[in-house]
């Protein structure tokens, strides 16, 4: 199928929320005798092409998941190159994210970022902030047993001070204490680099997500991988627990 003919696919049967463990840029850099930094840089090149498919397609949502609070345990020097790439990108994208209508949302506790990278994410939010286009959610310092930690707390706070009882708790009100209040959960998870695990990635909106995995190295990842893996989607059978 050509990609002319797969991006006039059932709109109504796309999925809503595709989110991505962006994986495998290391051993991408590693097999080209390359520095890992050089892997990080072209990771960040195959966001833009995912971002211009997902756009194309008209899917709404994508969340890809950039930096775990787990990260933090990798060689100072990697993080800090990571950081500054992710600002320097930041920093030259804004204006064009802003301009193609994109919604950006950070995921994750921004606290523990470096103060420039903070100041800039947060500006960088508020510019696109009215933006109606795709939502764009970058998970950075971002663990899901720690954001459902979060919500709990925040929950615990609501119910002393008289604005929720411990009876009205319920997964809606759970789910509107998460980073991703108001967003659809995802309907296809992909993860690159054939790794298979969930690595704290969105623990509580995942449910009932769709699981694709691909061998493909996440500097390779390019639309015909997102291709495939919608069409693997389109495929199954979501039944949410029912019987079809």
């Amino acid at each position: 199928m050509s990609k002319q003919n797969r991006l006039h696919y059932d709109k109504e049967r796309l999925p809503k929320h595709i989110a991505i463990i962006m994986d495998g840029n290391g051993r991408w850099a590693k097999k080209r005798h390359l520095p890992r930094q050089a892997g990080h840089r072209a990771g960040i090149t195959a966001l833009k092409r995912t971002i211009e498919t997902i756009m194309e397609l008209g899917i709404p949502v994508l969340t890809v998941y950039a930096f775990s609070t787990e990260n933090w345990k990798r060689p100072a020097d990697e993080v800090n190159h990571l950081m500054n790439l992710l600002r320097e990108n930041l920093h030259n994208e804004l204006s064009d994210l802003h301009e193609n209508n994109i919604k950006l949302n950070i995921l994750g506790d921004l606290k523990g970022l470096p103060s420039g990278l903070r100041e800039e994410l947060l500006e960088a939010c508020e510019t696109t902030a009215g933006n109606t286009g795709l939502v764009l959610n970058v998970a950075l310092n971002y663990g899901g047993r720690s954001e459902i930690v979060r919500a709990a707390k925040a929950i615990a706070r609501q119910v002393m001070d008289g604005d929720v009882s411990i009876d009205e708790i319920d997964e809606a009100i759970f789910g509107a204490n998460l980073y991703t209040k108001g967003l659809p959960e995802p309907d296809l998870l992909i993860r690159t680099a054939g790794e298979m695990r969930i690595s704290n990635f969105l623990l509580w909106q995942i449910a009932y997500t769709e699981i694709w995995v691909t061998d493909v190295l996440w500097p390779d990842f390019n639309s015909e991988v997102i291709f495939e893996a919608i069409e693997d989607y389109l495929k199954r059978d979501r039944k949410f627990g029912a019987v079809i």
